[in-house]
């Protein structure tokens, strides 16, 4: 066989060959081969290539290629009833958190509907290039490949604690794995499984999610527009006997109530008098169009708060950072926690943090986030009052990504997130940030993961259009 021989023609020799082979049994070398056909490497290489894509023979880097093992008839399973028996009644309930992870971050999602629900930034508001910069930066170090502190890098350290202000120091932060593991981790810790945990309602349903996971029963506490209520607080606690209170001051998810400076020492001292810890996620610090309180953990001297600030929904998903502020027994719970479950956080992710937040580039993505957050807001409130006046805003919030409305009586929920979606918008059903009946139908709607303005627009006109179909087959009344 000459060098210009076709792959094609060496590939059918090749087939021949291990025809007459067992599996497992090795082929001659790519030296043999071109040697015995008088074809080069590279022909050699590309017709094998054809016999691994057809599943005949699988190669071993350093070592050969070998006839591949025949495949299991198409059509065949294997018999995995056994594990129905082996895992018995226990459940992740995920339900609540998927919707809100689509699109872009599921299969699910559909490709050209308008996202109205992730709680994630459009790729186009992210700090790519920034974020890019500041990666190729931290990965060129060759100790960003090393262990890290378990408790995290004291720069890192450094930064969250100073972002929490007051008297928090490094040595109170712990380095964790994103807002969903900080949490996980502070409820495992704090609270025994099968124990009760008040929750903001309504919440977000990864604080539920991870409740149920761990055991725990969430009790709901009831909100305004202002926040939680101290006074409905101090009676959850007291008919509960409950010892952790989860929160997100704000902008809260879904509602976007920012809690004032004097509810929140309400907040703390209804908690101090309950001997309860305070779990205060922060996650949106950085997604407000005007100056917020400060944190609660700034206001606490007696180490009732668990703070966390998480950095994936204000900069990109996949930048799964979070920093947990504790003090005494509960810090070393924490960091025990983490520890056992997961060891540390990979340093070339906590190197990178700490290169993005350190440049000038960071102080110009804050302040235009805001600008953003404002404009889409206002932008989605113009829409909704012009297309869907008939769905009542709760309020206007001054930050976050989320508007939460009321639906008419007698719509339902979460048949409208399927009509919208046949439409081509995604929203989320109010009735996944309840942890017991809701007090009526709710959707939240975000401004922050369309493109631009025109998108959530014509988000908000198909909204429109499923809302119109959706109260036609009730039989309430139509608004033109």
């Amino acid at each position: 066989m000459k060098d210009d021989s076709s792959i094609a023609s060496l590939a059918a020799v090749l087939r021949g060959l291990t025809e007459g082979l067992r599996p497992g049994d090795r082929l001659p070398s790519s030296r043999e081969l071109v040697r015995a056909h008088g074809v080069s490497p590279v022909t050699v290489s590309r017709a094998l290539a054809v016999l691994a894509a057809e599943g005949r023979v699988v190669t071993r880097p350093g070592s050969g290629t070998y006839v591949a093992r025949p495949a299991a008839p198409r059509g065949e399973s294997a018999d995995l009833s056994w594990q129905t028996v082996a895992l018995g009644d226990r459940v992740v309930d995920d339900s609540g958190v998927v919707p809100l992870l689509m699109p872009p971050l599921t299969p699910f999602a559909d490709d050209n509907a308008i996202p109205l629900t992730s709680g994630y930034l459009n790729p186009a508001l992210s700090p790519a290039k920034a974020l890019t910069a500041a990666a190729t930066r931290a990965v060129r170090r060759a100790a960003s490949w090393g262990m890290p502190p378990l408790s995290g890098i004291p720069e890192l350290r450094r930064w969250f604690a100073a972002e929490a202000g007051g008297d928090v120091t490094p040595a109170d932060v712990v380095i964790a794995g994103g807002g969903q593991a900080a949490l996980t981790h502070a409820l495992r810790a704090l609270a025994a499984s099968g124990a009760p945990v008040l929750v903001e309602t309504p919440t977000y349903p990864g604080a539920l999610a991870a409740a149920r996971t761990l055991g725990l029963r969430a009790h709901p506490v009831p909100i305004d527009r202002y926040g939680v209520r101290p006074d409905l607080l101090a009676e959850a606690f007291a008919i509960t006997g409950a010892r952790v209170f989860y929160c997100q001051p704000g902008p809260h998810n879904p509602t976007g109530a920012v809690l004032p400076r004097d509810r929140r020492e309400q907040v703390l001292a209804v908690a101090r008098a309950a001997g309860a810890f305070v779990i205060e996620d922060d996650y949106a610090r950085y997604l407000s169009a005007a100056p917020l309180p400060p944190s609660m953990v700034t206001l606490d001297t007696h180490g009732t708060v668990v703070h966390v600030n998480s950095l994936s929904k204000a900069v990109a998903p996949s930048l799964r950072v979070a920093g947990v502020t504790a003090r005494g027994p509960a810090a070393h719970r924490l960091r025990a926690a983490q520890v056992v479950e997961s060891f540390f956080v990979a340093r070339p992710l906590q190197e990178t943090v700490v290169e993005l937040t350190g440049s000038p580039a960071w102080g110009r993505h804050i302040a235009a986030m805001a600008a953003q957050i404002a404009a889409r807001r206002d932008a989605l409130v113009a829409s909704l009052a012009a297309r869907a006046p008939e769905l009542e805003i709760h309020h206007i919030p001054q930050g976050g990504l989320h508007l939460w409305l009321r639906l008419p009586p007698d719509l339902d929920d979460a048949a409208l997130v399927d009509a919208a979606r046949r439409e081509g918008v995604l929203i989320s059903p109010g009735r996944i940030f309840y942890p017991a009946e809701p007090p009526g139908p709710y959707i939240r709607v975000t401004h922050i993961a369309a493109a631009h303005t025109t998108e959530l627009d014509e988000g908000v006109r198909r909204l429109a259009v499923a809302l119109r179909l959706s109260t036609a087959r009730t039989g309430g009344p139509v608004v033109p």
